[in-house]
């Protein structure tokens, strides 16, 4: 399986967040799980990418040409794509994958979560979706998720597109169950 990893780029953050997403690369690596990301060599992706290569993972980078100019890309990945442009990137990594998990993030952690939320629900692109909610980090978004579905922005059924998982091992129970039946959201999208 090829997996989509979101996560912030910040090496800043609490200790905490780097252990998850450590131990999540060290899970993806035993399960044979390829591992697609922003390609970048610091934050949660840094630590992430560095479990899976310290247990011989496969981690594939997806970085646009002027991040790598900057010196910020992963020295030591399977195989690092340069793009042109961000868009670009995050196209080529909806290609590659199977399946999203978002760690915590900033702002392209945002973006990047909710643009595949939104292909989701068009039917542009069919993976799981799960939030790994490290110290409850998603809990504020989840409810603005439910307040989307309250106010009628979204569909009830619409909830049932991602997942929340607590802990890696969470995710990876979710990852290694197939995702319910695929609806054909594209139908139920205009409301």
């Amino acid at each position: 399986m090829k997996v989509a990893i979101f996560a912030a780029s910040s090496s800043k953050v609490d200790h905490e967040y780097f252990r998850v997403a450590s131990n999540l690369g060290r899970f993806f690596a035993k399960a044979g799980f390829t591992a697609v990301f922003g390609g970048g060599g610091i934050g949660l992706m840094g630590s992430l990418a560095d479990a899976m290569l310290s247990d011989n993972g496969k981690i594939i980078g997806v970085i646009p040409r002027f991040m790598m100019d900057e010196g910020w890309g992963h020295p030591g990945i399977t195989e690092m794509i340069i793009t042109d442009t961000m868009s670009e990137r995050k196209n080529r990594i909806f290609e590659l994958t199977d399946a999203v998990v978002a760690l915590p993030g900033g702002m392209g952690t945002l973006e990047e979560l909710t643009e595949a939320i939104t292909l989701k629900q068009l039917g542009l692109w069919h993976g799981q979706i799960i939030l790994l909610n490290t110290k409850g980090y998603y809990d504020n978004l989840c409810r603005f998720f439910e307040t989307m579905v309250n106010e009628n922005f979204m569909r009830h059924e619409h909830k049932t597109i991602w997942r929340v998982a607590d802990t890696p091992e969470e995710t990876m129970s979710l990852l290694e169950k197939s995702d319910p039946k695929d609806k054909e959201w594209r139908k139920i999208a205009r409301i």
